[in-house]
């Protein structure tokens, strides 16, 4: 045991004590401290400590995110400190109140049971002499503290009058040192201080740089303070001055209110609108230039200023140079063309100036967006486009109210300040694409664009007024019709763009897409040209498509790879791409040309299908088998098709008679209808008379005609109903040999409407009904 005497206090120290490690915290003697002991190592040392008089060391660590301190960790001048109160928390942690009682220097470190002991040694205090000196040094500490304190707002006036009670001074350095707001290592190095001159001293230096931080602060504050006060003032004199002006029936008129007044003025816009836009400038009058409201109020009058109330384009009325821009830039799509060429001159000769609202409709690659920027540049109008596939809520059709943060118009408004004049050509792309959720439907909020009779009145919720859309030209475009709502496709003129012809996808390759694509790669027809017999290949073997962007995706491919081989100096000669050499660019062919049958065959027809892409030879097999009248149909058909092949069997079993079979054949045979490619899904009733012949075919052996393809609905009494997708069908049989194509006989307009290079080397027949369909396409029955 070590005995010190502290003041008139005797205490009996235990010379190896527990260590507590401290993060962040530097204990003085006659401190009375909480702290909190979380770590297992601190929670062993304390349970120790209570052993031995309730004693330990506390030690400062040099880095407080060391977690498991070693003796190289920590200080080696602590303080000896009491435990006065130990309390348990529900987090396992335990919070005790210390008193520090002496310094101590650390002799030498033990470790014990998971946690450091030391072997201590007390600093002694000897009583300093009361010279002159001595009391300079006491005197210049306690006043820096004094002012140190009046800066500092975080340590309470009382501590002066505790502070003035301490005769001891070794007491006093200590309680200035604990209420000093400083670093550990500060702190740390005052502790370690053995010379009392020097503690003083030291306090002094760091009171006095403290006072001069405080007094830099406190002069920062004050001007910041000033200037908020002023600030305050003159916007209540401001307040005050707005409200007699008020009482008075006069306004404050600045230069951004009259800046708004006269764009307001040259806008040009509607009553209505100019109405609604002076009575938002008399509210921005009112309010502070700074208030999130001011701002609220300045964008909505940007957007009214920005809006081509009046601006527009004049029109060109040229038919024949607009005639001729469009033979440029497309090559066929003749109904288009001609729709458009007609609005010039009906337009020339009335002077009208309501827009048409025109929809294109066909497989993707046919040219429907580009065929509307040839709309534009045609008509010498500006052009924009927004794209409509995904889009799923109102709002970004006619905008978001201004109640909203960051609201702003929809996108139809957007659109026709981007373009500038109030008749722009104006491209909705993928109508089709729109779909329908808890926000709304968009294609509703589209009802009121594409009314000719409504959107001259077209009402953004933005901007709350009325804005003219009817000298507006515009074009919507879709792959399908289906997925449209039936009031939309109601309020456009539907313009089908069929996919293109084997002819007229070559024409196209070589008028557009490989001078567009040399001129890319850096190329010129002296360096790379093509057969025809290449661009056949590719478009049979390499793409299959109803428009043109694969084409021109392998078009881009070959001259890539003769790009390189320029480069790279691999050749020295213009390069000529042929059949025989296509491979070598492109690889081997992806698809395999569907091959005209060489012979007829029972329980086979050839149907026509369309898809997205465009029409399709679909081949239909039907067999017999024994059985008990069972149906079997394969090929991953949807209910649609799956009714055609009950419907097609009835009506065989209606005519049995008629087609020499016995009344009860299905009794002793199951029949299998079957359709190649069945990973493929395939639905709808066109395949009707395809599958009924397959199957009166199979049911009486006469073969059916290789060169015959058909495409038709059924009735159960034989009556042929007309289908759609006629022209994209008829170009998939022409493509395919086929010599004879049979079609309802509802759909001759259809028919008369084909183009003749559609219909050239085609014998089209129109049937009415099943008999004429079994005549034209079966064959007798092959003699015993």
């Amino acid at each position: 045991m070590i005995t010190i005497q502290r003041e008139e206090e005797i205490i009996e120290l235990h010379e190896k004590l527990p260590i507590l490690p401290l993060r962040d915290v530097v204990i003085f003697p006659y401190m009375i401290f909480p702290l909190l002991v979380g770590r297992q190592i601190s929670i062993t040392a304390l349970q120790e400590a209570m052993m031995l008089d309730r004693q330990i060391l506390l030690c400062t660590q040099k880095n407080p995110t060391v977690e498991i301190p070693g003796k190289q960790d920590l200080y080696r001048v602590g303080i000896v400190a009491r435990v006065l109160q130990i309390l348990r928390l529900p987090n396992e942690t335990i919070k005790i109140l210390i008193e520090g009682l002496v310094r101590a220097k650390i002799r030498r470190f033990f470790s014990s049971k998971g946690y450091l002991q030391a072997r201590i040694v007390p600093m002694s205090e000897k009583q300093m002499e009361n010279d002159v000196e001595t009391q300079a040094l006491i005197r210049s500490a306690l006043t820096q503290f004094t002012d140190y304190v009046k800066l500092n707002h975080r340590i309470p006036d009382e501590v002066l009058l505790s502070i003035g009670n301490i005769q001891n001074p070794f007491r006093l350095a200590d309680t200035l040192s604990a209420h000093i707001i400083q670093s550990p290592e500060m702190k740390q190095k005052i502790l370690q201080a053995e010379n009392l001159p020097e503690r003083f001293i030291e306090i002094t230096k760091i009171l006095a740089a403290e006072k001069q931080i405080l007094e830099i602060e406190e002069k920062i504050d004050g001007q910041v303070r000033s200037q908020l006060e002023k600030g305050q003032r003159e916007y209540y004199l401001q307040q005050q001055m707005k409200a007699i002006k008020a009482e008075l029936g006069e306004e404050e008129e600045t230069a951004e209110s009259a800046e708004y007044a006269r764009k307001i003025r040259e806008a040009k816009m509607s009553p209505e609108s100019e109405e609604k836009a002076l009575a938002e400038l008399k509210k921005l009058k009112k309010m502070h230039p700074t208030s999130p409201e001011s701002t609220v109020v300045r964008n909505y009058l940007d957007w009214l200023i920005s809006l081509p109330w009046q601006k527009r384009t004049q029109d060109k009325l040229n038919i024949p140079e607009a005639e001729s821009i469009l033979e440029e830039d497309h090559y066929g799509l003749k109904k288009p063309k001609e729709r458009i060429v007609e609005h010039l001159a009906v337009m020339k000769l009335s002077n009208q100036v309501r827009g048409p609202i025109l929809c294109f409709v066909g497989p993707p690659g046919v040219g429907k967006t580009s065929l509307g920027k040839s709309v534009a540049r045609a008509l010498g109008r500006n052009f924009v486009r927004i794209s409509l596939g995904g889009v799923r809520d109102e709002a970004e059709i006619r905008g978001h109210r201004r109640t909203y943060i960051g609201s702003m118009p929809g996108k139809i408004i957007q659109c026709i300040k981007k373009a500038k004049t109030k008749n722009p050509v104006f491209l909705l792309d993928e109508v089709d694409k729109m779909s329908v959720d808890f926000r709304g439907d968009p294609s509703a909020a589209l009802l009121e664009v594409l009314d000719p009779d409504q959107n001259n009145t077209f009402n953004d919720h933005y901007l709350e007024v009325d804005f003219d859309l009817s000298e507006v030209f515009f074009i919507t475009t879709a792959n399908t019709l289906p997925s449209i709502p039936l009031p939309l496709q109601d309020r456009m003129e539907i313009i089908r763009l069929p996919g293109y012809l084997e002819f007229e996808k070559l024409n196209i390759a070589k008028g557009f897409l490989i001078p567009k694509q040399l001129k890319q790669n850096g190329l010129d027809s002296k360096t790379l040209s093509f057969s025809d017999g290449a661009l056949s290949a590719i478009v049979g073997q390499y793409t299959r498509e109803a428009g043109v962007r694969n084409l021109e995706r392998e078009i881009a491919t070959i001259c890539r790879k003769v790009a390189k081989e320029v480069v790279s100096k691999k050749i020295k000669k213009p390069v000529k791409i042929t059949k025989n050499n296509l491979a070598a660019y492109l690889g081997a062919p992806r698809y395999l040309e569907w091959e005209l049958e060489s012979q007829d065959a029972v329980g086979s027809a050839t149907g026509l299908a369309w898809t997205e892409v465009g029409g399709q030879i679909l081949t239909v097999e039907v067999i017999l088998l024994r059985g008990k009248g069972n149906l079997i149909l394969t090929g991953k058909l949807g209910e649609v098709m799956k009714e055609s092949g009950e419907a097609a069997l009835s009506y065989a079993r209606s005519r049995a008679k008629i087609l020499g079979l016995q009344p009860d054949f299905y009794h002793k045979f199951d029949v299998h209808i079957h359709l190649p490619e069945g990973a493929i899904p395939k639905d709808g009733p066109s395949a009707g008379i395809t599958i009924a012949t397959a199957l009166v075919s199979s049911l009486t052996g006469r073969p059916v005609r290789h060169d015959v393809a058909m495409t038709g609905e059924l009735t159960l009494r034989g009556r042929i109903l007309p289908v759609g997708g006629l022209s994209e069908k008829v170009i998939a049989a022409q493509r395919a040999g086929i010599r004879t194509v049979l079609l309802p006989r509802k759909n001759d307009k259809d028919v008369k409407e084909l183009p003749a290079e559609v219909k050239r080397g085609l014998n089209i027949q129109l049937v009415e009904n099943m008999d004429q369909v079994l005549e034209s396409a079966l064959t007798p029955a092959p003699s015993k």
